[in-house]
């Protein structure tokens, strides 16, 4: 039954069509063809999840669990809940709009872009769907290459540097990770998920609380520089800046907030409970920071970059606030987040195609001459300053609110960073498309949107007023993924109390 192997088929069908772009020409569109096909297929496997999520039900879905390696004991175990189902649908519906984006950008090298694109999708839904430590760990590791490689094939000044920038601050941390599993491992004889939960949960006397203490610093400084965190983030400017759009759409966020979410919370509950403090600043800092850098960002590659900083940071409030609604918030803005940025990103890839230049002062008018084009970043800019009835505000309002308890003064400095996105947001929107039009434009006449631009903007704007008008239908799901990681939150506070009282 298709059931029965939906998940590996999700996951390995972007690697089929990736060997069969290996052998393709490079005449024409075909590679584009092949790929935008293979994209479609794999997106359509992922709406077998929903479609068929039994929602009440515990525990994870579609699951596959074969022994892979008998010593040490690795098995392929597959499943979804709902913290990963979402995820996954948007990493299918983001590797459509990637290949729509990069039509006639890449025109050289497009056997390799298309290629390592297509192995990037296998690397992504992995991450998401994977319950073994170890099976979890080589796509986590996965996805780092086809990024470094891509960035140093296509980054337009300084590629090579950037990708081994990226590299390093991704990988180090890694090998630390690594080390975090394999020490559980040893504890338990297992790399399996749901058992290595239930021995931490069980058999607490097996682990010293140092060494978890550690373990659990590893896993999270791991997930922290993917996401990133803020001081982590030393890579993520350059990183936006030089990766190719559709590429750029999947390096921030969503692979480091679910890490989190599932593994820190899920494996260390306790020991999440001691960080939160600390993340807090950390988070609350970088929205202030990211907000801004971006406000004083002339560049609007550049001024994506520390946006999506700023956003990614009010996630990281919201897991660390414990709270379920903080935790749905969390989750939620990860998806709007995969989505607003990505419309971003698209959008300014679509100027720089017309005008070829990123720096805001060249542009001027441009409402006059891109009307449409104009509508979508209006839009886009909305959904992600958190206007009502679009994506963004069910989010930030989820997490603020769910934080708010506890820690007021937090929240109270976060907001600020609400109304500084407002306003380098609307500011970028005032000086590329409004006011006088600049001489630069004037003597650079250049088409509105196109066909293939609005296939892959249309639907990106309606899923933000969709997301932002009928956000239960997301959340019926989410609040399921995440009520056990606050409810053993809940229970590790209780028992330390008890436990201090005797």
């Amino acid at each position: 039954m298709l059931t029965d192997s939906i998940l590996t088929l999700a996951t390995f069908v972007p690697t089929a069509g990736a060997i069969v772009v290996a052998l393709l020409p490079r005449k024409g569109k075909v590679l584009q063809w092949w790929t935008l096909i293979v994209s479609l297929i794999t997106f359509g496997l992922t709406l077998h999840l929903p479609a068929h999520f039994a929602y009440g039900q515990p525990g994870y879905q579609f699951e596959q669990n074969h022994v892979w390696v008998v010593s040490p004991a690795i098995r392929y175990h597959l499943g979804v809940d709902g913290l990963s189902m979402w995820l996954v649908v948007l990493t299918g519906f983001l590797s459509v709009i990637g290949v729509l984006a990069s039509w006639n950008v890449i025109e050289k090298r497009t056997k390799e872009f298309y290629f390592f694109f297509l192995l990037q999708q296998t690397a992504m839904i992995g991450v998401f769907v994977a319950l073994d430590m170890f099976l979890y760990y080589c796509f986590w590791e996965l996805s780092l290459v086809p990024m470094a490689i891509l960035i140093a094939i296509f980054g337009p000044e300084r590629g090579p540097k950037t990708a081994l920038k990226f590299f390093c601050y991704t990988f180090i941390p890694s090998a630390l990770f690594l080390v975090a599993i394999l020490w559980l491992y040893a504890k338990t004889g297992t790399f399996d998920y749901v058992e290595l939960q239930r021995a931490l949960t069980t058999n607490s006397a097996l682990f010293a609380p140092e060494a978890l203490w550690w373990v659990a610093l590893a896993f999270l400084v791991a997930f922290a520089v993917k996401v990133p965190v803020f001081p982590l983030h030393g890579w993520l400017s350059d990183t936006i800046y030089e990766a190719p759009s559709a590429m750029a759409m999947v390096v921030a966020g969503k692979l480091g907030l679910y890490s989190i979410l599932r593994f820190n919370l899920g494996l260390f509950p306790a020991q999440s409970r001691m960080f939160a403090p600390l993340m807090i600043a950390l988070a609350v800092i970088g929205i202030l920071y990211g907000a801004c850098v971006a406000l004083a960002q002339t560049n609007l590659r550049r001024l994506v970059s520390y946006a999506m900083l700023s956003a990614l940071s009010f996630c990281v409030l919201g897991i660390f606030s414990f709270s379920l609604a903080g935790l749905n918030g969390a989750l939620y803005q990860t998806l709007n987040e995969g989505l607003t940025g990505s419309s971003f990103l698209i959008l300014v890839g679509f100027l720089h195609e017309r005008y070829g230049t990123y720096e805001m002062s060249q542009y001027g008018g441009l409402a006059a001459r891109l009307p449409n084009m104009a509508t979508f970043y209006v839009i886009t800019a909305l959904a992600l300053i958190g206007l009502p009835i679009l994506n963004g505000f069910v989010g930030e309002f989820l997490i603020l609110s769910g934080s708010f308890a506890g820690h007021e003064r937090w929240v109270a400095a976060a907001t600020i960073g609400v109304i500084l996105g407002a306003a380098y947001m609307l500011w970028m929107i005032q000086r590329i498309f409004y006011g006088p039009q600049s001489s630069f434009v004037t003597n650079s006449p250049a088409p509105d949107l196109v066909g293939r631009e609005y296939v892959a903007l249309v639907p990106i704007a309606l899923l933000m007023l969709v997301m932002g008008v009928a956000s239960p239908y997301w959340m019926h799901a989410i609040n399921e993924g995440v009520s056990s990681l606050a409810n053993s939150s809940t229970q590790t506070v209780t028992s330390t109390a008890i436990a201090e009282k005797r």
